[in-house]
């Protein structure tokens, strides 16, 4: 009777909570992932950036709408341009390297793929395909006889199994591995099998050899034991999928915007992450400081995210493992998520200050790991070794509607003051969208200077933007020798291909010259106006303090001259005109053969 009466009667007190799970040697793992908050450089293509991809083999490759694929060489620290190929006449469709890194393949909608040597940085063999290419994966392990090369035909269920090497334009093999068009694929080489998806959301496994499924390779033989259909149940599809380095675990992104993590062997789910435009505005409201962004910022990135929805043909954002697999990294509209699948927390956010650039898709070098088997626990960096680093990891990153591709490292990008070279590297001919966006464009000056000319040469017509706010004494100085006619028929007196083009000499000898006041006047240098791209107008001058007429328009960056010669305009339009002066066939002194003048100066009315 006591004992009954000593009974509880209702619900219970909660149970002890959980101790958290911690990754043991976390920090060392961390260690090795990029950690910068900002991306430490950025490169051109001439077209939008839609692919990027590393290999093992130290290199890597981005791909553009204009079909156009560069190879880039690891160094100790950054990289260095290798080569440049016009791959396509199309745009590219799908990147995909070897699982040795030896080999790199390209589709495009032109109905070819391309084939290269990527340590010899070479084209191997073009292949003409009787299909319109839908996805494209390297199906070969290291030691195999026969290169595979799959490629799914965009208009009907049927992957076509190449042999690279051969450079035969029939395939190998040809079967029906879905009932619907494959849109994805993926090569697991450590269980020699590949994942495929196709455009209603089923996820297949298969042999490259017998291109039938592996019943003796899984931990299942019906797919209804799997969690396989998950994404078919919830009427979405796969984006991009990728493989662990271990090969024990797969991911993969869909238009529903969540994550999905799988055990390879059982093809159960293991984690789901929620990227829904929904969550990202409850997590903006909670008080939590890794998530939260300014009011302003956060509803631009969020008109960004609408903007993406109803943008055609943009690249599928993916996500990827580090070389451990403990992490997985994906772009979001905050930045690039590090998650700690372990304990399930967000280690780190990259690039989240970078509000300009919305990620999409990433790959990811860690380094020390070509050909070698990955290691569990890297190895613990001794804080006192001043030493460079053995490894350099580095995320690249292709972005919505850029023309650049970007890295980021675990270095900050060197302060503006300070850089002896711009982040922002112009290796290609800026587009004048790109000159105008980076430029200070405020109309709020409360002078009556000019902010542009019109300068007609007798190669062409070079059109000026002028930063009287910044620089007035500079551009007053500038603009009445202008009105005055004190340009008018005046030679290019100095041009050197590769740096600039110099003119505003009277004399024509680089000896002449004086400001509108008589004699010299002063530098007038501003933060903002940089020697970081080509097409820069500059007041040459021969020390500080020196100015009086002649200027310069520079044909690359030219970094080293800022804070010694005063930035006050830019080329808007015309760029083809100052690299037709440049090319100009020139004496041992500099001076063109053949007379380039500045025929006259349009200076607009105010």
């Amino acid at each position: 009777m006591d004992e009954e009466e000593d009974a509880i009667v209702g619900p219970g007190p909660a149970p002890p909570a959980r101790p958290k799970r911690k990754l043991g040697f976390e920090r060392a793992y961390l260690d090795a992932l990029p950690s910068a908050q900002m991306y430490e450089k950025s490169y051109m293509h001439r077209d939008v950036v839609t692919h990027v991809a590393v290999s093992s083999a130290d290199f890597f490759m981005t791909g553009s709408t204009d079909g156009h694929l560069k190879f880039w060489k690891k160094k100790g620290v950054g990289i260095e341009f290798v080569k440049h190929f016009r791959s396509h006449l199309g745009p590219i469709e799908g990147v995909a390297v070897s699982a040795d890194g030896l080999l790199c393949a390209t589709i495009s909608t032109d109905r070819s793929a391309k084939i290269y040597d990527v340590v010899n940085y070479d084209m191997m063999a073009m292949l003409k395909l009787s299909f319109v290419p839908g996805a494209i994966e390297w199906v070969y392990k290291l030691g195999d006889a026969v290169a595979r090369l799959a490629i799914s035909d965009r208009a009907s269920n049927n992957v076509h199994i190449f042999d690279a090497r051969s450079g035969s334009n029939e395939p190998v093999v040809t079967k029906e591995v879905h009932l619907s068009p494959v849109k994805v694929m993926k090569y697991n080489p450590v269980y020699d099998l590949v994942l495929t998806a196709d455009s209603k959301g089923l996820i297949d496994y298969w042999s490259p050899e017998t291109l039938n499924f592996p019943t003796d390779s899984v931990q299942f033989k019906f797919k209804t034991e799997t969690d396989l259909y998950i994404l078919a149940k919830a009427k979405t599809t796969v984006s991009a999928l990728e493989v662990s380095s271990d090969g024990r675990q797969f991911v993969t992104t869909s238009p529903d915007r969540r994550i999905r993590v799988f055990w390879f062997l059982s093809g159960k789910l293991r984690l789901t992450y929620d990227e829904s435009l929904e969550v990202a505005q409850d997590l903006q409201r909670s008080d939590a400081p890794l998530y939260r962004l300014d009011a302003i910022d956060f509803g631009r990135r969020i008109a960004v995210e609408r903007e993406i929805e109803k943008t055609d043909d943009v690249p599928a954002p993916n996500a990827i493992f580090d070389e451990s697999g403990n992490f997985v990294l994906y772009s979001t509209l905050l930045g690039i998520k590090v998650v700690n699948l372990y304990s399930n927390n967000v280690a780190r956010i990259i690039g989240k200050v970078e509000n300009t650039e919305r990620f999409l898709r990433i790959a990811l070098y860690q380094g020390g790991s070509s050909g070698k088997k990955v290691k569990k626990i890297p190895n613990v960096v001794n804080v006192n070794d001043q030493r460079e680093p053995l490894t350099d990891p580095t995320l690249i990153c292709c972005a919505f509607k850029k023309h650049r591709f970007y890295l980021f490292s675990r270095r900050e990008p060197e302060e503006a003051e300070d850089a002896t070279k711009g982040r922002d590297v112009f290796n290609e001919k800026p587009p004048p969208e790109e000159l105008l966006a980076l430029a200070d464009v405020s109309k709020t000056s409360t002078t009556s200077l000019p902010e542009s000319v019109l300068m007609h040469t007798t190669l062409g017509d070079i059109h000026v933007r002028l930063y009287p706010d910044e620089c007035p004494r500079t551009v007053e100085n500038f603009t009445t020798h202008c009105r005055n006619g004190y340009y008018d028929n005046l030679i290019f007196h100095r041009v050197i291909k590769g740096f600039m083009v110099q003119t505003g000499d009277p004399l024509g000898d680089g000896t002449g010259g004086q400001s509108v006041w008589g004699g010299e006047f002063e530098d007038e240098f501003h933060k903002s106006l940089r020697h970081d791209r080509p097409f820069t107008f500059s007041m040459a001058n021969a020390g500080p303090n020196t100015n009086g007429s002649q200027f310069f328009i520079t044909t690359v960056a030219t970094p080293w001259l800022d804070n010694k010669h005063t930035v006050f305009g830019r080329v808007v339009k015309g760029m083809d005109v100052v690299q037709a002066i440049e090319k100009v066939k020139t004496d041992k002194n500099d001076k063109p053969y053949q007379d380039v003048k500045i025929l006259s100066v349009t200076v607009p009315k105010i």
